[in-house]
């Protein structure tokens, strides 16, 4: 600390790389004679967020990363916010826009050749080590030596500490049969041969299980989980799709519990690189069927949404989805699935009438292609806002359905005389849905009719042909307005039962 100078800019390390016996030190030695040190960190969910640091008056810490233990802090003004997409972090630090003084990262112990690895991130640690100054390396013996853009040289360091602390496990988070429904809908969405990138928590613990029967699964995701291990170790995860890094899972950050760390211990199936990498939507881009699974918070009847953030949330927030968003809208056969419960913990609904009140929205609303929860999946491109409505609605908790459509109707999104059976939502037949290979390659799903069916069913009829209408409305029909088709559409389920099959051509 004799190095360490009042007013100093010092970048940390971040996630389960944070130097944690550097940042203990500065704040408990560091307290009374180094003033106004400035800490920044991509990151922040460990010491440097804790409540001591939060509390003292010497540090302050800049964070690009608004969720995790971060957000009631910035909210406080107890911490700052750096609003930046994350592909840029990297250049902003070498172009000293955002200016460092020191580097405290964590490293592996050295190998015989004198060569260290930064371990558990790399995100914009190469930029800091060559701005600063100050140049120090925490030798953690728990952290495992990964394999990329991390090896690092001793000569690269102007001081060695050795750190007793281990590094930061995150154990699998718990997850709900709620959260397992969610999963499984979005899963269906993700075909064989594409490249997922996932985030910690429950929905995606979730997820991960739910593709461990796809094929040629590629990894291209800024965080490394227990739930990704899993599924490489399921064999689902080749990585042979890939334009870039092929064969290799691409990753920033490993978040994960003690397990994961040593099984990415020098594990060549795993490739660490910068976030300006990992988040580069032209890099992102040149896989094909890029699909990235959105955590949200409330979802409204025009199909806009409210992104979801904090500690009890997900870990995707308005930091970096939109270079991930990006990257799946260039991604050949790519999308972004945005998945949310369809209530909240008190009971209310996610799904409103508008969110226009609401903070955190995402903006790009017209992007939005499917919107998932428990119940369903909602595909909006191409749907008029009466067509999106009509589909959020079948999405939502049955018990929220008939006042979403009553204030729909009010609001004029919806027909005057739209059907509504009251029973419909709690006596849906989800479990029938399947899929099946026709012999000409095209895939079919089966599925009971929805509401949000009105249009496709309106066009199928004007596809039959005369003897196809009399066989099955036993007179002749010549048009089928919305009068009409909503009650075909709308079932009771309790003496109907009407199914509908999807060609899902590419």
């Amino acid at each position: 600390m004799d190095k360490v100078r009042p007013g100093m800019s010092i970048f940390l390390g971040s996630g389960a790389a944070e130097p944690r016996a550097a940042i203990r030190y500065l704040l408990t030695h560091g307290k009374g004679r180094l003033e106004d040190l400035e800490l920044i960190q991509l990151m922040s969910f460990g010491e440097a967020i804790s409540d001591a640091a939060r509390n003292a008056e010497h540090v302050r810490l800049k964070t690009f990363f608004s969720g995790w233990h971060a957000e009631s802090a910035i909210t406080d003004g107890r911490v700052d916010f750096i609003p930046s997409r994350f592909v840029h972090i990297p250049r902003l630090i070498k172009s000293g826009l955002i200016h460092i003084d020191v580097a405290i990262v964590q490293i592996t112990p050295p190998n015989e050749a004198g060569y260290c690895s930064l371990g558990l991130a790399v995100d914009a640690a190469r930029e800091a080590m060559e701005q600063a100054t100050l140049t120090i390396g925490e030798i953690n013996p728990g952290v495992p030596f990964t394999l990329g853009d991390t090896v690092v040289a001793m000569t690269e360091f102007d001081l060695l500490t050795l750190s007793e602390e281990p590094p930061h496990y995150f154990e699998r988070p718990e997850t709900d049969s709620v959260m397992d429904r969610i999963a499984k809908n979005a899963s269906t969405l993700v075909e064989d041969e594409s490249c997922v990138a996932v985030s910690t928590g429950p929905l995606f613990r979730s997820f991960a299980r739910h593709l461990e029967n796809k094929q040629d699964l590629s990894i291209h995701s800024p965080f490394f989980t227990d739930a990704l291990m899993d599924l490489v170790n399921s064999g689902a995860v080749t990585n042979r799709r890939k334009a870039i890094h092929r064969g290799k899972s691409l990753t920033s950050y490993a978040v994960g519990s003690k397990s994961l760390l040593d099984w990415l211990d020098h594990n060549p199936l795993v490739e660490f690189q910068s976030v300006n990498n990992v988040y580069s939507p032209s890099f992102i881009g040149r896989n094909s069927k890029f699909v990235i699974l959105i955590p949200v918070r409330k979802a409204d009847l025009y199909g806009r949404l409210c992104l979801q953030t904090g500690e009890k949330g997900l870990s995707i927030g308005s930091a970096d989805i939109m270079d991930l968003f990006n990257g799946a809208e260039l991604s050949n056969g790519g999308h972004a699935i945005f998945a949310l419960p369809s209530r909240y913990r008190d009971g209310q609904s996610n799904i409103l009438l508008s969110i226009a009140d609401h903070p955190n929205q995402f903006s790009l609303f017209e992007s939005v292609r499917t919107v998932v929860t428990e119940y369903g999946i909602a595909h909006l491109e191409c749907c008029t806002v009466r067509e999106r409505a009509q589909a959020l609605i079948d999405i939502a908790h049955p018990d929220d359905r008939e006042q979403l459509v009553k204030q729909a109707k009010a609001a004029h999104i919806l027909y005057a005389d739209q059907i509504f059976l009251p029973d419909s939502g709690r006596l849906y037949t989800s479990e029938i849905a399947t899929e099946s290979m026709m012999r000409d390659g095209l895939k079919m799903s089966y599925r009971a009719i929805k509401p949000s069916d009105e249009e496709g069913m309106r066009r199928l009829f004007y596809r039959f042909s005369d003897d196809s209408v009399y066989s099955r409305y036993f007179h002749s029909v010549r048009a089928m307005p919305h009068a009409k088709i909503q009650e075909y559409v709308n079932v009771d389920w309790h003496q109907v039962m009407s199914i509908v099959g999807i060609i899902r051509e590419e």
